[in-house]
């Protein structure tokens, strides 16, 4: 008798079954998404404050960061910018770090997930480079923001390692201000700029 195969699936709170190792658009619902980012900490939760800052909070500051650097960013780009961690509600958010030393596989389940979201929210599966570069800048000032302000590091290191935001429209001295939000809080926030762009 062979051996039985290990459960590769995640039952999600909406009732949805999501196969990890071929993950279906139809199993991915918003609600799943809000939920589990809101859980999920940055920086494997070595914060400031009374809350953790979760991805859904760091995702909708990158949402918003884009159309600081691209105020006429079309919809469809800034819903891609919103869901750009959106794998993160199954996997976690994995340290930087800790991802280069899993290597390629890895990365390729990541990308199958975030590809399965793609289709489910009618956003194309391959991004123009010229988005991917925009959602990786803000992607970028977000974490510059995060670690100076809330992960203990100074802005010296945070620039060498992220960068310095620049070309941010509508701040003071390109800055952008952080505080950490309550779980159902990061949740209800997230769904509310995804109910804006979808």
């Amino acid at each position: 008798m062979p051996p039985k195969q290990p459960r590769a699936w995640q039952r999600m709170l909406s009732g949805r079954r999501l196969d990890l190792l071929d993950p279906s658009p139809l199993d991915i619902e918003i609600e799943d998404i809000a939920h589990g980012l809101a859980r999920v900490a940055r920086w494997n939760g070595q914060t400031k404050g009374d809350h953790a800052y979760s991805v859904a909070e760091h995702s909708v500051l990158v949402e918003s960061l884009t159309v600081q650097f691209e105020p006429n960013l079309d919809r469809h780009w800034r819903l891609a910018a919103l869901l750009h961690d959106a794998s993160e509600y199954v996997v976690g958010d994995m340290i930087s770090p800790f991802k280069a030393a899993l290597g390629l596989d890895y990365k390729e389940f990541e990308n199958r997930l975030i590809r399965a979201v793609h289709m489910r929210f009618s956003i194309p599966v391959e991004l123009p480079e010229k988005i991917e570069k925009l959602i990786k800048r803000a992607d970028k000032a977000s974490a510059f923001f995060e670690a100076t302000q809330l992960a203990g590091f100074d802005h010296e290191e945070a620039a060498t390692i992220f960068g310095r935001p620049k070309g941010l429209k509508n701040t003071t001295n390109n800055y952008v201000e952080l505080k950490p939000l309550s779980v159902n809080d990061a949740k209800a926030q997230f769904l509310k700029r995804f109910e804006v762009l979808k």
